[in-house]
């Protein structure tokens, strides 16, 4: 049986976690109550100090202020389980909205958690299949062979006729957590309510749309606890690679899979990062490197469907049987269609968990080829347009500034090619990398969180390769791709050359024209002027210049307070206590705001 979700708005779904049990009641308040103490110390460490002259306080400090934040959370994380570590992780990859040490920090959150007891785990299953889990599995495994805050795996065996219409008996049974529906939907209300706290601060809505943030953790957070999504998505991983004999993937017995139950082919091998084991086996943990690093990405290059979790626990090295035979259970891909001719027969890469797939659409794909070209030409504004074009930008965002920006940061490698680029020196790309982090991170851009998913397997899968071959570069396996991407693109380049001559000749042609229409209006008086940005701008020199006489008085009435007080200490002491209001004004007048401006 599978139970749907039923649409829902964010408040009402806020609403509905809210009047949850006290467990999730006291959850809910638990996060919340950190999100608060974290936002009332970010206030007065980044407004209040600075405003009153202890910026270099602040600034001194801020290193260590966020690398215990980050540990905080991380305790917070563990010991509440459920979402809160996927969050964790979340944040993990969004370099281009935190700081380094708090990144650096949870990139370490391991999504490890105590298993469920047995009974539960059975209760569950059996809810979900519709009948009692010795009816369901010839055989079933108390003992689980992973536990994660989401779900729990046990290994199982088909019953015969299963067995016989799936193709496969050994198996692996993945079942939701019980109550994990409400948990996340406790945990999704709390993030919705930080994320409206956070739209009212200026200085961060100006660089973070924390509401669109949520909602896009929020969407791959329920697409990760259905089953039903993970299987298809699985099918089309294993579909993409059917003809390429490097890869496997685990079959789904449909019969006994719910949106809570997942349960498909045992593939269980070898872990990639177990070089021991590897070359007990007779392969060469550099040969391993570099095919991984190609099925990686053809993923994101030929197929736009990458796995976007690519760790150690979610890819095994199968060695094949005598005579090349697959081991049971997987797709078994057998011909080469979308591999080279040069293959590995002996063994090939086995990928599971598909509940964190990234897309890469036609738009984004256009954009890094965009990008690639301007990069290339050390050309900013072209930078500028791709962003555009991607999505990253948001609605605060000054070209001009991202222009020189960028231009400034790229023009170190625009100008390299490929071959170039693998003799450069690592550590001057992870000078590069701090200080394009540093950049972005102090502009409004904001990386969709598709992007951020793609970024995140190629950052896995080139950590995975240089631990497997310290060797390794990066750039030798990306060249081809990068290379064919812009080549299939060039005859859109000639067309859209073309296309944008044909335009500026239409402009020319037009221009006598529209000028003698500019001159007649002007002698008509009908010209009219947009001047909302002045206006803008206007306003905010106002509210300085406000800010500005309330200081003044602050200053006026604590020093006329202080100098009055031996005299006449009832008005010292009342001109004292005024002087608090011109300063409130003075430090907070223009911070809160509904919306942009």
């Amino acid at each position: 049986m599978v139970n749907d979700r039923s649409p829902a708005s964010p408040a009402m779904r806020q609403s509905a976690a809210e009047d949850q049990g006290p467990p999730l009641r006291a959850r809910y308040r638990r996060i919340l109550g950190f999100a608060a103490r974290v936002l009332v110390q970010t206030w007065w460490f980044e407004l209040v100090l600075p405003r009153i002259g202890f910026a270099r306080v602040a600034e001194s400090s801020r290193e260590r202020r966020m690398r215990v934040l980050a540990q905080r959370f991380h305790v917070l994380a563990v010991e509440l389980g459920g979402l809160m570590i996927k969050v964790g992780q979340f944040m993990s990859s969004r370099l281009d909205v935190l700081p380094p040490e708090i990144t650096t920090e949870l990139a370490g959150l391991q999504d490890e958690v105590p298993p469920v007891p047995i009974a539960e785990i059975r209760a569950l299953a059996e809810a979900e299949l519709g009948v009692p889990l010795s009816r369901a599995f010839a055989s079933f495994d108390d003992t689980p062979l992973a536990a994660a805050s989401l779900g729990q795996a046990h290994r199982a065996r088909l019953s015969e006729l299963d067995a016989a219409d799936a193709g496969f008996d050994e198996v692996v049974v993945k079942v939701q957590r019980p109550g994990i529906d409400q948990v996340v939907a406790t945990d999704l209300a709390a993030l919705r309510r930080v994320a409206g706290w956070l739209r009212r601060i200026r200085f961060i809505a100006d660089r973070v749309d924390a509401p669109a943030l949520v909602e896009e953790f929020a969407q791959t957070s329920l697409e990760e606890i259905d089953y039903l999504h993970e299987a298809a998505a699985a099918e089309r991983f294993a579909e993409n690679f059917a003809h390429d004999p490097r890869v496997d993937a685990p079959l789904v017995a449909w019969e006994r899979t719910t949106r809570r139950v997942l349960t498909l082919s045992d593939v269980t091998a070898i872990k990639i990062n177990d070089v021991d084991a590897l070359r007990a086996a007779g392969i060469d943990p550099a040969d391993v490197a570099r095919v991984f690093a190609e099925v990686m990405f053809d993923q994101l290059f030929t197929h736009g469907f990458v796995h976007a979790d690519p760790h150690p626990g979610n890819i095994f090295v199968t060695p094949h049987r005598a005579g090349g035979a697959g081991m049971p259970g997987g797709s078994h891909a057998s011909s080469a269609s979308s591999a080279p001719d040069e293959v590995h027969p002996a063994w090939r890469l086995t990928f599971i968990d598909f509940g964190m797939m990234a897309e890469v659409p036609e738009g984004i794909r256009h954009g890094l080829r965009t990008l690639f070209i301007a990069a290339a030409s050390r050309d900013g504004k072209g930078m500028v347009a791709a962003a555009q074009e991607i999505g990253v930008l948001m609605p605060s965002a000054e070209n001009r500034e991202l222009e020189r920006a960028l231009s400034a940061l790229f023009a170190r490698f625009g100008g390299m090619g490929f071959a170039e680029l693998r003799d450069v020196d690592p550590r001057e790309f992870q000078d590069f990398a701090v200080e394009f982090g540093d950049t972005i991170r102090s502009l409004p851009v904001q990386l969709p969180e598709g992007l951020l998913l793609l970024i995140r397997a190629v950052s896995l899968t080139s950590g995975m390769c240089s631990g497997l071959d310290p060797q390794f570069n990066i750039w030798e396996s990306i060249e081809p791709y990068a290379t064919r991407l812009l080549a299939d693109e060039s005859g859109n380049l000639v067309q859209d050359f073309a296309q944008q001559a044909i335009s500026n000749a239409g402009v020319l042609w037009r221009l006598p024209k529209r000028i003698d229409d500019l001159v007649t209006r002007v002698d008509e008086g009908t010209v009219t002027f947009d001047t909302s940005r002045i206006e803008r701008r206007l306003d905010r020199i106002d509210g300085l210049i406000r800010r500005g006489v309330s200081g003044l008085l602050f200053a006026a009435l604590l020093i006329g307070g202080a100098l009055v007080l031996a005299v006449n200490p009832v008005l010292g002491t009342v001109l004292m206590s005024v002087s608090v209001l011109p300063l409130l004004h003075t430090l907070f007048a223009g911070l809160f705001r509904r919306g942009p401006r």
